[in-house]
């Protein structure tokens, strides 16, 4: 390096990457900024500038003092040991720069000598305080995988029937019919841990109610009139839990009810075709489901809104994965198991890192965010204004008005049917409108009519 370069460095101040250090003495502080850079993305110190980014350099003679302080840090004071590179750089009569640099580690998680681990948060560091972070900085050296965690299910959880299905289509065994054996073999599987339990991957596919050992891990659906979320005011709503494939069948067979059907040049009285093909979804939904990260407790969301459907799912991209990157077909597992698994049939899946591309081919117009601060992933399909319809320029409450005043005599079901909506939704807003004083019930629920004001 030479003089003006660092005088560019140095002008743009400290980050992630870069520290300032007028002087080195303390060698339990130097191996802790050690652990940090190493557990992040790496990165230099420069010994001699000020932290106001003034560069005055160390005397040459105090080199011979602070090589030491550097090497016992990185190989007594740092667990595992690291090798950092150093560069003495000239800067006035008789003093220098030391540049140290710390490559990004490949033996993560590191600690110092009192068994701290510490990250790099912007240009400070701070300690690893959590059992949730450590866990995530687990997952990012690929040492662990929230799939493969152990939850308190027992094999009496397994859906039986299902898990039997599978057995026999796919590898054409029969199901056990010793408790013994069946542990065994989902063992064997990677299904269950050694010491019983089934793991994530075992419950989120094979249990009979997921959603009773965890929660969290469903989809949930609205859709909202207008193009904003309401807090109160939605046309559909549904929380679809099960295992993943009555998950995906559920929340795909929600987003084709509402959405338009085109006739697309065909005749009148031949049926519509949907206005965005059903396989963009299914391989937004597949992604959704099996890359999403586990390690945070929270739901996939699905939003649909006139102008658009949102996909919002919990966990940024893993590792040094961008949005660009999976664009041009780059991938990273981040729940093998259930990769493996999807890959044998368990839900349509045509290939790893070939999803994104496949939905772009059938509709170009998605959008895709990598929200790492919020921690989510967001696919934004766009709909194109559909010409004449009312279901994109009205409220379904003023659409049930109308129909129900032309046609007083129609049930909360044959409303639901032609707005192609669920019936507690129409429900829902029939409840609303009488409480408004807009609609009226007469008669018995057969037989009877509405009255609407």
């Amino acid at each position: 390096m030479k003089k003006p370069e660092l005088k560019s460095i140095v002008a743009r101040g400290e980050d992630s990457r870069l520290q300032f250090k007028l002087d080195i003495r303390n060698v339990d502080t130097l191996a802790a900024e050690m652990v940090a850079f190493s557990n992040s993305e790496g990165g230099r110190i420069l010994i001699g500038v000020t932290d106001a980014g003034e560069v005055k350099g160390i005397p040459r003679s105090e080199v011979g003092r602070i090589n030491p302080i550097i090497s016992n840090a990185a190989s007594q004071h740092v667990r595992s040991p690291i090798s950092p590179t150093t560069e003495n750089l000239a800067v006035a009569a008789g003093r220098v720069v030391i540049i140290l640099t710390i490559s990004k580690g490949i033996d993560k998680p590191y600690f110092d000598r009192n068994g701290v681990i510490w990250l790099k948060s912007g240009a400070d560091k701070r300690r690893l305080n959590s059992k949730e972070e450590l866990r995530r900085l687990f997952q990012i050296t690929d040492q662990l995988h929230a799939d493969g965690l152990p939850t308190k299910a027992g094999i009496d959880a397994l859906d039986k029937l299902r898990f039997r299905d599978f057995l026999r289509d796919i590898y054409k065994r029969e199901f056990p019919s010793d408790p013994v054996e069946l542990t065994r073999l989902l063992q064997n599987m990677n299904l269950a841990t050694a010491a019983g339990f089934l793991n994530l991957a075992g419950v989120l596919m094979f249990a009979e109610r997921p959603e009773w050992i965890k929660p969290q891990f469903v989809i949930k659906a609205i859709r909202y009139p207008g193009n904003k979320v309401h807090a109160t005011d939605y046309l559909d709503t549904e929380d679809f839990a099960g295992p993943l494939r009555k998950v995906f069948d559920d929340a795909l067979a929600f987003v084709m009810r509402n959405l338009h059907k085109v006739q697309a040049g065909r005749g009148v009285n031949a049926p519509g075709l949907s206005e965005i093909p059903e396989s963009v979804f299914e391989e937004l939904l597949v992604n959704a489901l099996v890359h999403r990260d586990y390690l945070v407790s929270a739901p996939v969301r699905l939003f649909i809104f006139n102008n658009r459907i949102e996909i919002i799912s919990p966990g940024h991209l893993p590792n040094n994965l961008t949005v660009e990157k999976i664009l041009a077909g780059n991938s990273n597992i981040r729940n093998p198991i259930l990769v493996s698994y999807v890959a044998k049939g368990l839900l349509p899946y045509h290939g790893l890192g070939s999803g994104i591309k496949r939905a772009l081919d059938a509709w170009p117009q998605i959008d895709f965010i990598d929200d790492r601060d919020g921690c989510l992933f967001t696919a934004t399909v766009h709909r194109k204004a559909v010409e004449g319809s009312e279901k994109s320029s009205e409220k379904s409450s003023e659409k049930i008005r109308i129909m129900l005043k032309a046609e007083p005599g129609l049930t909360a079901k044959e409303v639901a049917k032609r707005l192609e909506i669920s019936s507690r939704a129409v429900e829902k807003q029939i409840a609303k409108l009488r409480k408004e004083g807009l609609l009226r019930r007469i008669g018995p629920a057969k037989g009877g009519y509405w009255e609407v004001r």
